[in-house]
């Protein structure tokens, strides 16, 4: 029998989320009926954290959580990623951005605005920049956090050393392939009290189920071993779900935070709320960890 989401603490904000957060990247280009039944079926199964995606089709997620569905769930947005104002993380496009935000999805107020995969720090720091305009607009009450989702390591540093950056969205490194931000961010984070958002746990695909190429593994990772056809072959022989030891494996980081994956439908969303919640044998961990040498919780 299915378990429920556990609800989590987001570092020193005030939000206390259910585990599991929905993700905006892959919903915006289906038809609007789906995109808009995908979201409410979420919030059905417990998923309250939601993310999206400014320029993509917001009004469709203002619509979602139209007839008092917003009041029950924790809204993010972005700022960096209008197509009209793309990378703009000037006062002016900063504002713009959160505005339209605000009118698209019918709201007074977002509980949390990232900082989207800037190219460099100057354009986020620099006087009178995205931080700086973000900082005044939480002062006027229409965000309640601020956070950055970025790859580099380096800049989730810098960003939480300002002292004001509340959460910090990283992807891809805290998978069953790669753990690297487990020596850096996480444990920084910790230290200032930051949440933190785990997002692309099926590692960008390549922990769906579906057989990995093990020819384009070797392309993007010419020094290593094709981990995911490995780990997949190993669930394929024991008939076991690989997407549920890649989602659970994130859920059992150790982190005061939310996993965030990217359905691009109503069925997706269903499949990765049972990959989070199913049973997994204690047994199937020890043996994943002996095979592979990767522990939960690490």
């Amino acid at each position: 029998m299915a378990q429920q989401l556990e609800t989590r603490r987001m570092g020193r904000t005030e939000m206390q989320p259910n585990a599991l957060a929905l993700g905006a990247a892959w919903l915006s280009s289906k038809p609007d009926e789906e995109v808009i039944g995908a979201i409410r079926r979420a919030i059905e199964l417990g998923i309250n954290y939601i993310d999206t995606y400014p320029g993509h089709r917001e009004h469709l997620w203002g619509e979602a959580l139209s007839g008092g569905l917003r009041e029950k769930i924790y809204l993010q947005a972005k700022v960096g990623t209008h197509p009209e104002r793309r990378k703009d993380f000037s006062a002016d496009g900063t504002r713009w951005s959160v505005t339209n935000s605000l009118k698209d999805m019918r709201t007074d107020y977002l509980d949390a605005v990232l900082i989207h995969d800037p190219l460099d720090m100057e354009s986020v720091l620099g006087k009178g920049h995205a931080l700086d305009t973000l900082l005044e607009m939480k002062d006027e009450g229409l965000i309640k956090n601020i956070g950055a989702g970025v790859r580099s390591h380096d800049f989730h540093k810098e960003m939480i050393e300002t002292g004001h950056i509340d959460l910090i969205l990283t992807f891809l490194d805290y998978t069953l392939l790669s753990q690297s931000v487990a020596k850096t961010t996480l444990p920084l984070a910790r230290k200032h009290d930051v949440g933190i958002i785990l997002a692309s746990p099926l590692g960008m695909g390549s922990l769906t189920g579906t057989e990995p190429n093990v020819d384009e593994e070797r392309r993007r990772n010419p020094d290593e071993e094709p981990k995911a056809h490995a780990m997949w072959k190993w669930c394929q022989e024991r008939n076991v779900n690989i997407r549920h030891l890649a989602l659970q494996f994130c859920l059992a980081a150790p982190i005061d935070g939310v996993v965030m994956f990217g359905p691009a439908d109503k069925a997706q969303v269903e499949d990765g709320f049972e990959a989070a919640t199913a049973d997994v044998p204690e047994e199937i961990w020890q043996e994943f960890e002996t095979e592979f040498g990767i522990k939960r919780g690490m």
